[in-house]
């Protein structure tokens, strides 16, 4: 481990980005750089963007990652140890580290299904981290994502490096630091920025009893915080979530509190664009959208096996079927009573989507013989993005949401977001005033299936609007979300955040 030192001044400050997930890095960082990708959700997007943008930007970024070797499409059985070492050695000239252990070769996905796999892994990355690429890298600033790097924060604070601890979801593990030391960290340097289930009292004492919460930590002993959305910060901050444990969130309001905590809204993947997307039937833009939409609506009814309708406004579903967060219940309450108000304007509904409430969705459309007017099919990216360019309302009644990408997406795409007021919602969605030329969306507050209902009765309302009045309203948000919802404009947030802990610019001129 890198002795504690005084900070220096380079030219360029240099950044290590610490991340479980990356989507895609930019090719001049590697040759290799294009063939990695770990996604198991939006830190993957996220990372790549920031990663990419910092690079762009001329910034000293340098990124951690587990060496997904089959997921990298890296045959590792084929490859003699020279081989490894070259392959490894045109990898350190540029600027991906990849963390090596034999748990991360053979694996598919990036978590398992059972907890004592996803704490090895995690502990075998954190590991390589510390032991190895932090000493080799000897950044200026460390930004960590999430539970798997949640020992990295105190690490950073010991060596005295800024460290930045991004929460992308309220999810975590807890262990002990004897567990920690069997799997290779040497904890006893740094035991003491962790965060225990109640206060230690001195090492020996609690090495073997006393459980460390990894999120805890991260969150605890870094410098710096950020959530994913401005309004779930200030949620956790007053107590609005039961499944927030009590540890994290007085951890998360003591920053806030202390003037270290933001909340910086993710963005869609630059490749959700119906300008450029490849799974369209037809690619569109705000100014001819109408055209566009309204082949891809065709072809969505085919694909779904929805009845043939260039006048039917579609109701769609793209979030997870699931009733614990994303509301899917509320809209299987009123599902016969919403299709039946509608059906003389020819109302559809697809659902692209899994989850356990699939079952029930099946079973209503075969009770009340809906076939024709709602579809439930099983998620697929090319059918999913088909849906956001065909359908005119895009359904997001969560119960809470840390950022949410789908209501950003289906603006961009020109379908308008019907959502609850809550988190990431709350920032990205408005309720549409016509007369004004405001909003993006159809916003409810109380989280029930009438609220739901006076929502979607309120997307209906401005479809029966002239077809001139609603063109001209959708063109404006397209143009509008694309502009807003962009990774450049995470990217700068993120920035701004890094050169305030710095207390100097990143590069020259931004």
């Amino acid at each position: 481990m890198l002795p504690i030192r005084k900070r220096r001044k380079r030219n360029k400050p240099r950044i290590l980005i610490v991340t479980p997930e990356i989507t895609y890095l930019p090719n001049g960082m590697g040759n290799m750089a294009n063939r990695m990708t770990a996604k198991a959700g939006g830190l993957a997007d996220v990372s790549s963007s920031l990663v990419a943008a910092l690079y762009d930007l001329g910034a000293d970024v340098h990124v951690a990652l587990p060496h997904y070797r089959r997921m990298f499409n890296i045959d590792a059985a084929n490859l003699i140890s020279d081989e490894i070492r070259a392959y490894m050695s045109k990898l350190s000239r540029a600027r991906i580290h990849l963390a090596e252990d034999r748990c991360f070769y053979y694996r598919d996905s990036v978590y398992g299904n059972d907890e004592w796999t996803n704490v090895n892994v995690a502990l075998a990355f954190q590991r390589e981290v510390i032991n190895n690429i932090i000493p080799s890298v000897d950044p200026d600033l460390v930004h960590c994502n999430d539970w798997m790097t949640g020992l990295i924060p105190a690490v950073a604070r010991r060596l005295n490096i800024p460290s930045l601890f991004t929460v992308h979801n309220i999810h975590t593990y807890k262990l002990t630091l004897q567990r920690i030391e069997d799997a290779g960290i040497d904890a006893a340097n740094f035991w003491k920025y962790l965060f225990y289930d109640w206060p230690p009292y001195n090492y020996e004492s609690t090495r073997e009893t006393n459980p460390i919460d990894l999120l805890a930590s991260g969150i605890f002993a870094s410098h710096y915080i950020n959530t994913v959305s401005p309004t779930f910060l200030d949620e956790i901050a007053q107590g609005q979530h039961s499944f927030v444990p009590d540890n994290i969130r007085f951890e998360i309001t003591q920053k806030q509190k202390n003037n270290c905590a933001v909340g910086i809204l993710n963005a869609p993947d630059p490749s959700n664009n119906p300008a450029t997307d490849a799974y369209l039937t037809t690619t569109y833009i705000p100014e001819n959208h109408a055209d566009g939409k309204a082949i891809n609506k065709a072809a969505l009814q085919e694909q779904c096996g929805l009845t043939l309708n260039p006048k039917a406004p579609i109701l769609f579903w793209p979030s997870r079927l699931d009733p614990v967060q994303k509301g899917c219940q509320l809209f299987a309450d009123i599902l016969y009573r919403i299709v039946n108000r509608y059906w003389d304007d020819g109302l559809q509904v697809a659902i692209v989507a899994n989850g356990s409430y699939q079952d029930v969705f099946h079973r209503i459309v075969r009770q009340h013989d809906f076939h024709g007017r709602v579809a439930v099919c099983n998620f697929y990216e090319p059918l999913s993005r088909l849906g956001y360019a065909g359908s005119d309302f895009m359904l997001i009644p969560s119960l809470f949401e840390p950022c949410g990408l789908p209501q950003m997406i289906s603006s961009i795409y020109g379908s308008l977001p019907i959502a609850r007021d809550t988190g990431g919602l709350h920032d990205t969605v408005t309720h549409l005033d016509v007369a004004n030329n405001k909003g993006n969306g159809f916003v409810f507050e109380t989280y029930d299936s009438n609220g739901l209902a006076w929502a979607i009765d309120q997307a209906m309302a401005f479809y029966r609007l002239p077809q001139n009045v609603k063109e001209k309203q959708i063109e404006r948000i397209m143009k509008q979300s694309t502009h807003n919802f962009s990774h450049h404009v995470t990217a700068k947030h993120y920035f701004n955040i890094y050169e305030k802990m710095l207390e100097r610019p990143l590069v020259k001129e931004f």
